[in-house]
């Protein structure tokens, strides 16, 4: 697997196809609340197993980590872990002292061996119960 920070002008058609696969077939998120026109102002990154983009994820400017999607059958091989440290990563580049993220209340322990930390209650989005979670970036690393 080849993971490559990448724009958004450039590589849409692979974000939005697995963002559709994964957030609006699978798990019924309305398309209007997925594709929420801060794509072009966002840094994403691809994963790609030979030449087939199977994950993706952003980070917004103000630290905002998210739609982090894999491919069904990719699931469960470090995919989601590498999207993320790649952020972090980027994060870091940005000399952005925290980021944070809304995760799916089912994923919060996948984030927490990722260092992110619950900040607040359980509240729904697109009818998903989700926490918000956030990380301090060291910036000496």
């Amino acid at each position: 697997m080849n993971l490559e920070r990448v724009a958004y002008k450039t590589h849409a058609e692979e974000i939005v196809a697995i963002r559709t696969e994964v957030f609006i077939c699978e798990q019924r998120v309305p398309e209007e609340l997925e594709m929420d026109g801060l794509d072009s102002g966002a840094m994403h990154v691809l994963v790609f197993d030979g030449d087939e983009a199977i994950g993706t994820g952003r980070i917004l400017p103000d630290g905002h980590i998210g739609r982090i999607a894999v491919k069904h059958h990719y699931r469960n091989r470090g995919t989601g872990r590498m999207i993320t440290q790649k952020l972090l990563g980027i994060a870091r580049d940005l000399n952005l002292p925290e980021v944070w993220l809304s995760s799916q209340y089912h994923a919060r322990e996948f984030y927490q061996k990722l260092g992110f930390a619950e900040q607040g209650d359980c509240y729904e989005e697109a009818g998903i119960a989700h926490v918000r979670m956030t990380r301090k970036i060291d910036l000496k690393e």
